[in-house]
């Protein structure tokens, strides 16, 4: 007997299905790093033939869970937006981890749990200890900014005002899928998260997702959270960045 629907309700089984298969889940979760990856790198990553790689990309594109980008002859693929990142790190947060069973996981899995992406905000313990510090200094305040959050975030570079028109939710807490606790999310995480990269205060890690802080950023973070704007400018002349205003594109 087939099943019926609600004239209004969602049908999520198509969605659902597309992410089930464990290759495209393996690409799904491959541009969670916010990157736009090439058919060959991530065929590579999920441990499959391009041809093989280029069949599932045509499915998930058909189902709108990635978008293309073409410059001149070659096409990159990126995930549809920051509501598919969403479903996919609530989803790593119900799943059970894989079992570990190399060196070199091991090494990759802190890697990822001390610092990445979460799409296009800040991740695993560092974006944990960001979000501590915003909201036990006061800066932000049951998800929204304080005068003084303005402030000191004018000084990292990102215009509070202008992250407030961005089509997404401001400032929401994501719970972190390794640490089990918030980090921020959200318009303000990932203008927050630019703003740090265009610092060079953190920088591309040798695993996918994963980021390193520098030590300009250490120093700069540092300087930030202690009021110390003449270490935050110094930080910045150090990574060769001036302090300007980061609006995030929406």
């Amino acid at each position: 007997m087939a099943a019926e629907y609600i004239a209004h309700d969602s049908d999520i089984a198509p969605v659902a299905a597309l992410i089930a298969d464990p290759t495209r889940a393996a690409i799904l979760t491959a541009l969670l790093g916010g990157r736009a990856l090439a058919a060959g790198e991530l065929a590579r990553l999920s441990g499959v033939s391009a041809a093989t790689a280029s069949a599932h990309l045509s499915r998930l594109l058909d189902g709108r869970l990635v978008d293309v980008v073409r410059q001149g002859r070659h096409r990159y693929y990126r995930l549809a937006g920051h509501e598919v990142a969403e479903v996919l790190e609530v989803l790593a947060r119900v799943s059970t981890r894989p079992p570990i069973r190399s060196l070199r996981q091991s090494r990759q899995a802190r890697q990822l749990e001390e610092a990445r992406t979460c799409y296009d905000h800040l991740a695993g313990r560092a974006g944990v200890a960001l979000f501590d510090q915003l909201v036990q200094g006061g800066f932000l305040v049951n998800q929204e900014v304080t005068g003084k959050g303005e402030r000191l975030l004018a000084g990292l570079g990102v215009d509070v005002t202008g992250v407030r028109k961005a089509r997404r939710r401001f400032a929401p807490e994501c719970l972190d899928w390794t640490e089990r606790r918030a980090h921020l999310g959200g318009a303000l995480g990932a203008a927050v998260t630019g703003a740090l990269f265009e610092r060079g205060w953190y920088r591309q890690g040798p695993v996918p997702r994963a980021v390193v802080l520098t030590d300009e950023g250490r120093e700069g973070l540092a300087a930030l959270f202690s009021g110390d704007e003449a270490r935050v400018g110094r930080a910045a002349a150090l990574s060769g960045k001036e302090l300007t205003s980061h609006t995030p594109v929406t």
